[in-house]
């Protein structure tokens, strides 16, 4: 009879080197699902640090060029003082205004902002806007800038103002 127990009992009882298979690949198949998870998530964390910073940078740039923008107008004003300057006898003004002028060119150059020369060069829609055409006197002026009526800028590369030019027709 005592056979006969331990029979019945070692048929009920699980093998326990199946039930440890199991719950091992158990343990696995959850170990690789968190593993898998923690990979995603810090995949997404660094996108998120990324794009963070990529939008800071456009905001400090934005920044940059609405104000860099606002002096536009002052830089103008500059030219045209230098060109009425230059009819003018007054070394003194025309030395001051220079200066000012040149200073302020050169502080905005450091930030990125750049002349976008358009007299003698051929009519380009991505940097020259058309104020009026103008009869060409020599065939090869056709298509060229013939004056600029107001200077453009790039800043960093991007177009900040287009320069407004007389194109030859």
């Amino acid at each position: 009879m005592a056979e006969e127990n331990k029979k019945q009992q070692a048929g009920k009882q699980p093998k326990p080197k199946e039930d440890l298979k199991k719950k091992i690949e158990e343990l696995e198949g959850k170990l690789g699902k968190e593993h898998d998870d923690y990979i995603r998530l810090m995949a997404e964390f660094e996108t998120f640090r990324r794009r963070s910073a990529e939008d800071r940078l456009a905001l400090v740039s934005s920044a940059a060029a609405d104000t860099i923008e606002g002096l536009l107008p002052v830089l103008d004003d500059c030219e045209r003082a230098i060109a009425l300057l230059e009819k003018s006898s007054d070394d003194a003004a025309k030395e001051g205004t220079r200066l000012i002028y040149d200073k302020l060119m050169a502080y905005l150059k450091t930030r990125g902002l750049e002349v976008i020369e358009a007299r003698g060069q051929k009519f380009d829609t991505d940097l020259h806007e058309a104020v009026t055409q103008f009869p060409a006197s020599a065939p090869e002026q056709k298509g060229m800038v013939i004056d600029v009526v107001q200077t453009g800028y790039k800043l960093n590369g991007k177009v900040l103002r287009y320069a407004k030019v007389v194109v030859g027709a």
